[in-house]
């Protein structure tokens, strides 16, 4: 038999009938509809990851050593053969202990059984105990350290890596993208100034904002240019730290935003008119997340608001899954919106407003894969081919989830409030806190 009739054979049983993909090996031979997403193995080494590796990740680690083609849009391929799947209703790809003794045995048949492949050089490789320090600074450090200028290249001119707010109501969230009139600069602008307001900055100059998680400062530095706001901004990660720095003088606002290389649970200050922590809660774990929500509390003064921007997951993967878990984001964890409204809540956080921005989040991840796809050549000179694979995958595979509800995105506003009163917030719910901007 062929390579591709043996692959055809062994994947059957997991994908309830034929393939869902055209499928060309490195012997020659096809197998698979004509007309699906094409895919060409290009060395038995792929199939060796498969065996050690069954599923996401052996799949993810022959993708990104190129072991692993696929023509066209990548993330046209995935929508394609998930839709196949889904319409044979098969929602797992969990081979069972015969099926993987059968692959065993094709792959001796065909001289390709070995051992384990070495894993790639741009999988995540932590050690230490979970979420303590050193190794939540290794984690962060394996994502956010890859190169500022990688970042500078596909992020907005804000360096916001974090969904954005699309308040052009003549936008097409999920198939549109950015226009000449409406650009990934203009968005983020309208995330920053939404969380600020949000908070409240914009009812007096000179709060004090602590922004926990500030990444490469976009809301930090927004937050003072705009609002005169005394801005705290704290990271694990020192090459963003440097970057901010060196923006806020280049802005002219050091002397308002100091940005400190220090993990969320040593900030030593209270009493902060104001508390935003945009996309950093899914970094905390499952086992800190009260001490992260406990934070949160203690750094707000009574009254303060505070704003919580969080990816969440339903189901089996609340890391994102084995390709997210060990090449993007290790450690990870998300969870159902309402269970982490459930651990804010016993942080002590009154929680005041839920707004969600899934599909804001589709526009976005497409925004940045587009600017990817125009400067691939220039981010292969800055991180390697494998690493650019890796983010090609990264982006296609994100903006799908988002697109189909596998995973949301939310601002969740809270108070801490000064006794058993009231809240503090207005009688209603502010006009510019909805999804359109007035004209």
């Amino acid at each position: 038999m062929t390579v591709a009739s043996t692959l055809a054979d062994l994947v059957s049983p997991l994908t309830g009938g034929s393939l869902p993909c055209h499928v060309t090996a490195w012997d020659g031979s096809s197998a698979g509809p004509v007309d699906a997403p094409r895919v060409r193995i290009t060395s038995p080494n792929a199939l060796r990851r498969l065996l050690w590796h069954p599923g996401e990740l052996g799949a993810a680690q022959a993708f990104v050593t190129g072991e692993v083609e696929v023509e066209g849009d990548l993330g046209d391929g995935l929508r394609e053969v998930r839709r196949i799947l889904a319409e044979r209703g098969v929602t797992s790809l969990r081979p069972t202990p015969a099926l993987l003794a059968r692959g065993a045995k094709a792959a001796k048949d065909l001289g390709v059984l070995g051992a384990r492949p070495e894993p790639p050089a741009s999988q995540a490789r932590l050690g230490g105990r979970l979420h303590s320090l050193r190794r939540d600074r290794s984690a962060i450090s394996h994502h956010y350290d890859l190169s500022n200028d990688f970042y500078e290249t596909i992020l907005d001119e804000q360096m916001a890596y974090s969904c954005a707010y699309v308040t052009d109501p003549s936008v097409d969230l999920v198939r549109g993208g950015e226009t000449p009139a409406y650009t990934l600069e203009d968005a983020q602008r309208d995330k920053l100034d939404l969380v600020c307001r949000k908070v409240g900055l914009d009812q007096r100059r000179g709060m004090r904002l602590v922004d926990v998680g500030c990444g490469w400062g976009s809301l930090s530095l927004h937050a003072a240019r705009v609002y005169g706001a005394q801005v705290l901004g704290v990271t694990i990660s020192r090459e963003q730290q440097a970057f901010v720095q060196k923006r806020a003088a280049e802005l002219g606002v050091a002397d308002l935003v100091e940005i400190r290389l220090q993990d969320y649970r040593e900030v030593p200050e209270t009493g902060f008119d104001a508390v935003t922590s945009i996309e950093m809660g899914e970094h905390v774990g499952d086992v800190n997340y009260p001490t992260y929500a406990a934070t949160l509390h203690r750094l707000a003064a009574p009254g303060a608001r505070v704003l919580v921007q969080q990816m969440s997951r339903p189901g089996k993967n609340p890391g994102g899954g084995p390709f997210i878990e060990s090449f993007i984001a290790p450690d990870m964890s998300m969870r159902p919106l309402g269970a982490t409204v459930q651990l804010l809540e016993k942080g002590g956080l009154e929680v005041r407003d839920v707004h969600a921005l899934r599909e804001h989040y589709v526009w976005t991840v497409r925004a940045w894969e587009e600017r990817f796809r125009q400067r691939r050549d220039h981010l292969v000179q800055l991180v390697g081919e494998e690493v650019c694979r890796v983010w090609e995958l990264y982006l296609a595979g994100g903006a799908l989830t988002f697109e189909q509800g596998r995973m949301g995105v939310d601002q969740i506003l809270l108070v801490r409030r000064h006794d058993e009163g009231p809240s503090g917030l207005p009688n209603a719910r502010p006009t510019t806190w909805s999804a359109v901007k007035e004209s």
